[in-house]
């Protein structure tokens, strides 16, 4: 039977699609777990692959007619292995919190303690919040920054680890900006006996380009997503000691998930190779920059930054001292109106609902792969602050749009097109 002529009804769907390839590319993206995906990895993610079944692992599948679709699984994995140095990397996960829960459910009983940074500290859902799967199965213990200086606590983390004495520690952060020490991690795991667990999902892209602490060589487990600073697909990756192997491939397939999705796969394949030129430990390094001047200029326009600045890609912007009435619920509908994407984000000791917040997050992924540097995170600094002091004016707004756009026409995340 051949396919309808009438793709999609209008083209509705086509045309919502060129509205938001308009979106991302005439606006400032700085959602700190978002990223410009390259064409070759849309071009891997948009293949014939998606046709295929392929229930189990290379040369281990229930269906036949995957001699070909092996050796792309088995790319992605040789791949993950040599640019992370890891023994073992299971590529399938859809998503981080799906390499999270294998990790859990290959390694962990239910009801067994775990030690992971609360979520409005800047840690993850999965890292125990009592809404997540991770918090209803599993006994988690949170540990949070400090009240003075914003920053994890090594000596609160090794007195819960005492105290609690988890079987497995989680290392790992949504939004919280500044690096991670996996040896002071590992130094307390091992002090009580526990697996450690390092969720690199913001921060892969860092590890990879050398601008980040590397936790392979520390952690039993190190999970992270292929769509953030690693710029693939959106999707998951497990690295593992060869110890834990067997174990997080069963939980994996098939304890939690069915068919891989061979054409993300392929996407992920294309990324890690991309992620081994020499060119992006530059881009890597650039992003860190980035952010460290967008941070320093917010901090001149009256923001005041969670832990005093940033380390990595993210930071976390307190918006009480610029102006105690604008909460981050505002500030990310009134950015949307100016052309700036961000997301709202709770701060420590937030005051207001997670639903509200008192901050918003901001990263610089998106625009780095852009091609700005510096100069232009001051820009940015300088359209946020004034869309915010001028967030009742609609004839204002429509102005700095108009600019947001004119800076990201000078950068086009496409030049040829997608």
């Amino acid at each position: 039977m051949p396919f309808p002529s009438d793709i999609d009804p209008d083209l509705d769907v086509f045309a919502l699609i060129d509205r938001e390839v308009e979106r991302q590319t005439s606006g400032l993206q700085l959602i700190a777990s978002e990223n410009f995906t390259s064409p070759a990895v849309m071009r891997a993610v948009g293949s014939v692959l998606t046709n295929k079944y392929s229930e189990g692992y290379p040369r281990k599948r229930y269906y036949g007619g995957n001699q070909i679709v092996d050796d792309i699984e088995q790319l992605a994995i040789d791949r993950a292995r040599t640019l992370f140095g890891a023994d073992h990397a299971n590529v399938q996960p859809h998503a981080g919190a799906n390499a999270n829960m294998a990790v859990y459910l290959g390694l962990l009983e239910a009801g067994d303690t775990v030690l992971g940074l609360s979520l409005d500290h800047g840690g993850h859902l999965t890292h125990g919040s009592p809404v997540n799967f991770s918090g209803r199965i599993y006994n988690f213990v949170s540990y949070k920054v400090a009240p003075g200086d914003e920053r994890i606590d090594m000596d609160q983390v090794r007195a819960l680890a005492i105290e609690h004495r988890p079987k497995l520690i989680v290392a790992g952060t949504t939004s919280y900006p500044r690096r991670l020490d996996p040896v002071a991690f590992r130094a307390v795991a091992d002090e009580v006996g526990a697996l450690l667990m390092f969720d690199a999902a913001h921060i892969a892209g860092l590890i990879a380009g050398g601008q980040h602490p590397d936790p392979v060589p520390h952690a039993d487990v190190v999970t992270f997503t292929t769509h953030k600073t690693l710029r693939g697909p959106r999707g998951g990756c497990v690295l593992t000691k060869a110890a834990h192997a067997a174990a997080i491939d069963k939980a994996m397939f098939p304890g939690l998930q069915g068919g891989p999705l061979e054409h993300v796969i392929a996407g992920k394949a294309v990324a890690f190779r991309e992620a081994m030129h020499p060119s992006f430990k530059d881009y890597a390094a650039q992003i860190v920059k980035n952010a460290s001047t967008l941070a320093g200029a917010l901090a001149n326009q009256g923001f005041r930054l969670v832990s005093g600045g940033t380390d990595i890609h993210l930071m976390v912007v307190d918006l009480q001292p610029f102006d105690a009435d604008l909460t981050g619920k505002e500030a990310q509908a009134v950015l949307d109106l100016a052309g700036i994407t961000l997301n709202k984000n709770a701060i420590p000791n937030d005051p207001r609902s997670p639903f509200v917040t008192s901050g918003v997050r901001i990263g610089t992924p998106s625009v780095t792969t852009q091609g700005m540097k510096e100069s232009e995170m001051l820009q940015i600094a300088d359209f946020i602050a004034r869309a915010l002091r001028q967030r009742t004016d609609e004839s204002a707004l429509a102005r700095i749009k108009g600019e947001v756009a004119e800076l990201c026409a000078a950068f086009p995340a496409y030049p040829n097109g997608v």
